[in-house]
């Protein structure tokens, strides 16, 4: 995934431009290495996207897996660049990689359990090591330590459970000998991008239907250099229903908020990609853990606005999953077991006060999923449609409620929450439910003798 430090090899491509610039003998020749390009949003959908997206909005909530040699070193993802680790010294971690037979499994069961409805495993990160079979490079989980193709383990767990299958692919790679070279040196570029092309179809031809495909890493090469409309071309091709997200510096067909929840504009598919911790890939030392809470939070969030939420897990090097990963999921599981309708299958909504509650929305019937139970009482500030019952989703108990033009005020509430981690209240609307917190609104609001009527 994305970091934001300055890695060894932006030194080095920098180092390289320099002296380009500078002219100095044997460098004079060499391009400049590419400018930066964020990723591109994608527009309206299209028909075809419709059609293809139709399952993947359906599924709102999805498992990413980080999963590699840096699994077994234990320090993230990013551990060989950001400790600037030797390849020679790295790559001894192959022989160490073996994972217990079945781990895939586990990882696909825990998603049923979570309620998660896709999963999206990487077949390839940053660090260059392959998790499939490949004919193209010996630096393979074939090859090396486990001698089994771990993708083919993933996708047949994840499809013996239901799931969607997705393959996370890196662009960029830091073993490969062109991985870096490829930005100065145009023979460099031609080979890697062979390379990278050759990986992508194998990944689309011997493993059956695909349905996510999800790069990462775009540096150090632009669109245009990474030969991209070529490669979603020969994407669709193989898989003419695939799904594809923008970080090949195409727009695909759906945007990749990182760490934060961004909805996109025109209607655009987009999902939004979350550590449980702090760590893509396993970290031993990270003990800094979402809490179930804060995870549906976000589930609803995404919801809410129409997005997806894509909710990453770092199995151990032995493959196995931190203890904490499954509490947390289970218990989201089980929130969900009882209010999954309300969000998984839920309509855009627009209303969002107050700061103690989400909501989702299906039709005209709102749902309030409070978070932090204030007991006996809650409100509805500004809501425009007139309520015509209320009840909690939990214990099928009504609610009383009063309803005037600034608020919906429901009364008669247990004082401890009915459920965990958020209990969900449903509100039956005439309409719509829309929210108006306008500054109008609230300054036609009586004060009750404070200071001089007019």
């Amino acid at each position: 995934m994305k970091s934001f430090t300055v890695s060894r090899r932006s030194m080095l491509l920098a180092s390289a431009a320099s002296v380009a610039a500078l002219g100095i003998d044997g460098a004079a020749q060499a391009p400049r290495p590419p400018k930066p390009q964020g990723d591109p949003q994608p527009g309206p959908p299209t028909p075809d996207q419709i059609r293809r997206l139709a399952w993947w909005r359906a599924a709102r909530f999805g498992m990413f897996i980080h999963f590699g040699l840096y699994s077994v070193y234990g320090r993230q993802e990013w551990a060989m660049e950001k400790e600037a680790i030797p390849i020679s010294e790295y790559q001894q971690l192959a022989k160490r990689f073996n994972p217990q037979p079945g781990a895939a499994r586990a990882w696909a069961k825990l998603a049923k359990a979570a309620g998660m409805k896709y999963m999206v495993m990487t077949a390839k990160h940053h660090e260059g090591f392959c998790n499939f079979d490949t004919k193209l490079t010996d630096y393979s989980s074939m090859k090396q330590g486990p001698k089994r193709d771990l993708v083919r383990e993933y996708v047949d767990a994840a499809r013996a459970e239901g799931m969607r299958v997705g393959i996370y692919y890196s662009l960029m790679d830091w073993h490969h000998p062109d991985g870096a070279k490829c930005a100065i040196d145009e023979a460099a570029r031609k080979r890697f991008v062979t390379y990278t092309h050759g990986l992508v179809r194998e990944l689309l031809t011997n493993y059956g239907k695909i349905d996510v495909l999800w790069y990462d890493g775009s540096s150090p090469l632009n669109a245009e250099q990474w030969e991209s409309e070529r490669l979603n071309r020969m994407m669709f091709e193989l898989q003419p229903d695939i799904l594809v997200n923008n970080r090949n510096l195409l727009p695909g067909d759906f945007s990749t908020p990182e760490q934060r929840i961004v909805a996109a504009a025109h209607g655009a598919a987009w999902e939004s990609c979350m550590t449980l911790n702090q760590s893509w890939g396993y970290d031993s030392a990270d003990d800094e853990w979402k809490s179930s809470r804060t995870i549906v939070q976000n589930l609803i969030s995404c919801a809410r606005d129409g997005g997806n939420f894509l909710l990453n897990i770092g199995p151990k090097g032995d493959g196995s999953i931190p203890e904490e990963t499954v509490r947390i999921l289970t218990e989201v599981g089980r929130w969900l077991e009882t209010n999954g309708d309300t969000v998984l299958k839920s309509d855009p909504c627009q209303p969002w006060r107050p700061s103690y509650a989400g909501f989702t929305r299906t039709g005209n019937t709102l749902f309030m999923h409070v978070y932090f139970w204030p007991g006996g009482d809650v409100s509805l500030s500004g809501l425009q449609a007139k309520v015509k019952s209320a009840r909690l989703l939990k214990t099928g108990q009504p609610i009383q409620f009063t309803q005037d033009l600034y608020r919906v005020h429901l009364v008669g509430l247990p004082m401890e929450p009915p459920d965990f981690p958020a209990t969900t209240i449903v509100i039956e609307c005439d309409s719509v439910p829309m929210q108006n917190s306008d500054p109008e609104l609230r300054l036609a609001k009586p004060r009750g003798g404070v200071g001089i009527e007019a």
